[in-house]
Order: C-alpha cells, then sequence, then structure tokens
C-alpha cells in the first residue's frame, strides 16, 4: 500500500555572498560601558585606493619631471608638502588650517611613515614660498595624469568641448589682486575672478587661473586661448570652444581660428543685421524662430557667422491705458551667438545650451576648495587655486577609473572591438557623494610580523566593492606602462620621460 503525502522538495537557497562573519543584532543605551583599544582606526579607509592609485599612474615621476619648486627646500621634499595637500583636499577639508584634525589619524601617518604629521605652520610656511611658476607647472601635471587616465580607461575622444567661464571669489582682508568687479552676491566686496576651463565629456578640468577682481579683456582671453594646445590629450583632433558674452572680442575669435578650434560665443556688444525674411521655425507649432546671418563687426579683423534665437515675449493683457509698442523687435527676446561652426542656427544654440552644465563643476569645484585664500599674496594664492583644482582632477580620474574599473569586471567574458574604443560611462555622482562610496569606510590597521595591513569591516555593504576596485589597480599595476600601448593613441609627453 502506498501512503500519499505532501513533501517539500523545494531547494533551500544559499546566500551567493561572503557569510564568514554572521550579523548580530548589538544593543546600546546609556548605561553601555565604554573603554579604549590597541588597535590604530582611521576613517578615510579609502586612501588606501588612492595610494594604489598614484603607484599605477606613476604620479611621482610625473610630478618629479614636470613640477618646478620654489627656491625654499623643505625637510620632507615638495612632494610631500604638495601631496600632504593633495590629501587634505581629497578628504575634504579645504584650508590649510585643517591640518590640525588629521594630524594624529593613522592612516594618514602611515602613508608618510610618521607618527605625527608636521605643525600647521610648516605647511603655511611652504604655501608661502610658492608662486606662479609653481602654478603653471601643475597644469603640465594635470596633462600628463589626464593623458595616462584616458588610456587606463580606454577613453579615445577625438572631439571634445571645452567650456570657459568665470566666477567671483569674494574677499574679506587685504590679499593682494583683490578689485571692485561684477559680484552679484556681495555688490561693492572685492573679490578675485578666477577663469576656470572644463572639459565636457569627462568634466574634468584642463586649464585656468586665479586672476584679479576684473572682467577679463579681449587679449586675455585670446592668450588662455592659446594655451590650450599643450595641455589636450594625444587623441584629441577637434575642439569646440563655448564661452559666454564675456570671451567675445575679435582677439578671442582670432585665436580660436589660428589654433584650429571651433567655437561658438555669446553675443552682447554687437548688433548683427538679420534679414527679416530669413527667420524659420523648426516646428510649425514652434513659437521661438531662428535665424543666421555673416557680419564683420567694427574693429575685426574678417566677417563672422551669428546666429539668433527669438522668443516672442508674454502678451500683455490689452486694455484702455496699455501703450502699444512702436518697433516690431521689442515684442521679441533674442538670443545672439557668434560661432564657425556650419550647422544649422538652431542645432548651433542646441550645441551651446549643453554649456550649462560648466556652472555645477564650477560650483563643485568651490566646495572643494577653491574658495579658501590661505595668504596674503596673489602669487601664492595662485598657486594653491591649481593645487585645489588638481585634487579635484585626482577625484576625477579616481572615478572615472573605478567606473571603468566595474565595466572591466562585467565585460572580462565578453570584450569586442566596440567596446574597447566606446567612451566608458563616467560615475555622475557629485565628489560628496563618491567620498561615501570610495573614501569614508572604517578601517584598522595591525602589524604583524613587521607587516603592516588594513582590515575593513565585513558588516559594511562599500567594502565588497571597494575591494573590487582594489583588486582592479591590482591586476593594472603588473601591467608595464599601459599608456605606452603602441594600439591606442600616442602620449604627447613621452618624450619628457626619455621615451621616443
Amino acid at each position: 500500500m502506498v501512503k500519499s503525502q505532501n513533501k517539500n522538495n523545494a531547494k533551500v537557497v544559499i546566500n551567493q555572498g561572503e557569510s564568514g562573519c554572521a550579523a548580530k543584532a548589538s544593543k546600546i543605551g546609556a548605561s553601555t560601558p565604554y573603554e579604549y583599544c590597541s588597535e590604530r582606526l582611521s576613517p578615510f579607509g579609502g586612501l588606501l585606493g588612492l595610494v594604489r592609485f598614484f603607484d599605477l599612474v606613476r604620479f611621482k615621476e610625473i610630478f618629479d619631471t614636470f613640477y618646478k619648486p620654489p627656491s625654499r627646500e623643505p625637510v620632507l621634499g615638495h612632494y610631500s608638502m604638495v601631496y600632504g595637500f593633495l590629501l587634505l583636499l581629497f578628504i575634504g577639508f579645504n584650508r590649510v588650517w585643517h591640518f590640525i584634525y588629521i594630524q594624529f589619524d593613522s592612516m594618514l601617518c602611515s602613508i608618510f611613515n610618521v607618527i605625527k604629521l608636521p605643525y600647521v605652520t610648516t605647511y603655511w610656511r611652504y604655501v608661502d614660498s610658492l608662486g606662479i611658476n609653481q602654478g603653471k607647472s601643475l597644469l603640465m601635471v594635470m596633462s600628463v595624469l589626464r593623458e595616462r587616465v584616458w588610456h587606463l580607461c580606454e577613453i579615445c575622444y577625438e572631439t571634445i568641448h571645452i567650456d570657459i567661464d568665470t566666477t567671483v571669489e569674494t574677499i574679506f582682508g587685504r590679499q593682494q589682486g583683490g578689485r571692485k568687479g561684477h559680484n552679484t552676491k556681495n555688490r561693492g566686496k572685492k573679490g578675485f575672478r578666477p577663469v576656470l576651463c572644463f572639459i565636457e565629456e569627462t568634466r574634468e578640468y584642463i586649464a585656468g587661473k586665479l586672476r584679479v577682481g576684473e572682467t577679463m579683456g579681449g587679449n586675455e582671453v585670446g592668450e588662455l586661448i592659446r594655451t590650450f594646445r599643450k595641455y589636450l590629450p594625444g587623441c584629441v583632433k577637434r575642439v569646440i570652444l563655448r564661452g559666454d558674452g564675456e570671451f567675445i572680442s575679435w582677439e578671442s575669435v582670432e585665436a580660436a581660428i589660428e589654433e584650429g578650434y571651433d567655437f561658438i560665443f555669446g553675443n552682447k556688444a554687437c548688433n548683427p543685421p538679420f534679414e527679416s525674411k530669413g527667420w524659420y521655425k523648426v516646428k510649425k507649432k514652434d513659437k521661438i524662430e531662428y535665424n543666421e546671418c555673416v557680419y564683420r563687426p567694427m574693429g575685426w579683423g574678417q566677417a563672422c557667422r551669428f546666429v539668433a534665437m527669438r522668443i516672442p515675449k508674454e502678451e500683455e493683457a490689452r486694455g484702455e491705458g496699455v501703450q502699444l509698442k512702436l518697433f516690431k523687435d521689442s515684442e521679441y527676446v533674442y538670443r545672439i551667438f557668434v560661432t564657425s561652426m556650419t550647422l544649422r542656427p538652431h542645432k548651433v544654440i542646441k550645441e551651446y545650451d549643453k554649456r550649462a552644465d560648466c556652472e555645477n563643476l564650477i560650483g563643485e569645484a568651490r566646495r572643494e576648495g577653491l574658495s579658501a585664500i590661505p595668504t596674503g599674496k596673489f602669487s601664492s594664492n595662485y598657486a594653491y587655486f591649481q593645487i585645489v583644482m588638481l585634487s579635484y582632477n585626482i577625484w576625477r580620474s579616481f572615478k572615472m577609473l573605478a567606473c571603468h574599473g566595474e565595466l572591466d569586471q562585467k565585460e572580462d567574458s565578453k570584450k569586442n572591438a566596440e567596446s574597447k574604443c566606446k567612451t566608458r560611462e563616467i560615475v555622475d555622482n557629485t565628489i560628496r557623494i563618491a567620498r561615501l562610496k570610495l573614501l569614508f569606510i572604517s578601517s584598522k590597521i595591525t602589524d604583524h610580523s613587521n607587516v603592516t595591513k588594513v582590515k575593513y569591516s565585513r558588516h559594511d555593504s562599500r567594502v565588497s566593492g571597494f575591494f573590487r576596485f582594489l583588486e582592479y589597480l591590482d591586476k593594472r599595476r603588473k601591467q608595464l606602462r599601459p599608456w605606452l600601448d603602441s594600439n591606442r593613441w600616442r602620449c604627447r609627453h613621452m618624450s619628457a620621460f626619455g621615451i621616443t
């Protein structure tokens, strides 16, 4: 006789993740005891990834080759001093005095192989010794670093967009170079007016400088545009410049033409004559109209193409006592641009509107330390400005490489030529969010058998992803200078390292 009964034949689902240390709920209350521990702890466990990143790109080699040191020789060396500033800014402290908060941090002290970081005054004296030459040399350091990171991330942009913009940094002391200029938030206050240039595709800083608090002139804009060539990666063949009305002048247009760049600059200085019959709409239902003309403003060396957009103003309620408008032009709001591009006007203006993200990048750079003015010397502040932007670029490179590591592990089994040449997606999170994912990971530093080891908690959900990133960095570090691969584009600065 066969007995029928219900049987549960379902397979038990096993967790695929690491479960070496089972989680256990803890109870902490007002009477919970506390005591000291002998281990060295640090909230900046992600700095281990930064150390590996610097070793991967040979950052010390880049620094020693292109950095022009000041006459003052610090005991720790120029590299250690600048490295200290970069770590301070990388962590998120943007003023020199903030060194006091991390003076005894175990991770930072272990990186510099010291028990205690130098006093804050040591770093202040070094900043005071810096000048404009050091600031300009750091731009070359950023350029070489950018090329190597692009190679590592398999980035091969042939066309890039460079967005140029200025900002205002209000000063409240007696700093050199302070001027009263266009300052919307603090009218009548003195300030600096730095100019920053970003690459839209990677959101990296490519060039710029700290300036006195005055509007940029045409000659100064032209000089800035002529410096871009030596900072461009070797794969770039076409550059499109975008700037607002502050940068339009014959000097800036002439510099862009001489360098072979395309450009779109906002217009605020001239009034090109557009034909009334030339206005068109992209769609019949649209209210916005576009037009173009070739016009040579007074003082310009040649005629240039101008494109325009006109937007109808909101119709006012017509009633008694409302005066009619005398001219038809007063019924519209105009946006006019000078450009070298041959696209239709609406496509040129659409291309220019992508420049709006530049404001977000400037705001992020200001939060990273751009607003900090450490000394009263303009030349020292000029150099510190470039150190801040170098730290900003390092964060960008760090995130790009972390993203490429994730994609590399996912595509290990199925890689094709298209995926290698395709532009890698870049993490769009702000640096503040990236710190929570890649830097602020608690760690414990132990020494055993003359070996220093960094340990992380199994219960932190970020650790598994951080470990994958470290494994990716270790895999790439085993390669011998991957940016010299002949199958990719050639770096511009190899001759400086004795490589032909």
